[in-house]
């Protein structure tokens, strides 16, 4: 019983240290959400997405974040799970 309460205080320590990103919609998203919610994203980066989004019109896909200066298909694969239209 003391090892299942051990095994089970270890997982939810690790548990509560990941950090979750929430879902960011692109096309509505504001530059300090998409800085604080993707990886790789900083505020140069997101007020880039903004611009481009301003230009350009709404985004009509997640990989057309690429045209974006500053943003790689890395960066895009990285956040893919957190990203929507």
């Amino acid at each position: 019983m003391k090892q299942l309460k051990s095994i089970l205080m270890a997982f939810m320590l690790c548990y509560a240290s990941l950090s979750f990103a929430g879902q960011v919609n692109i096309n509505k998203a504001d530059a300090s959400t998409l800085s604080a919610e993707l990886n790789g994203v900083g505020d140069k980066k997101a007020q880039a997405i903004i611009d481009y989004r301003t230009q350009h019109g709404p985004f009509k896909s997640i990989s057309e974040l690429e045209k974006v200066k500053g943003i790689s298909s890395k960066t895009i694969e990285k956040n893919r799970h957190n990203l929507s239209l």
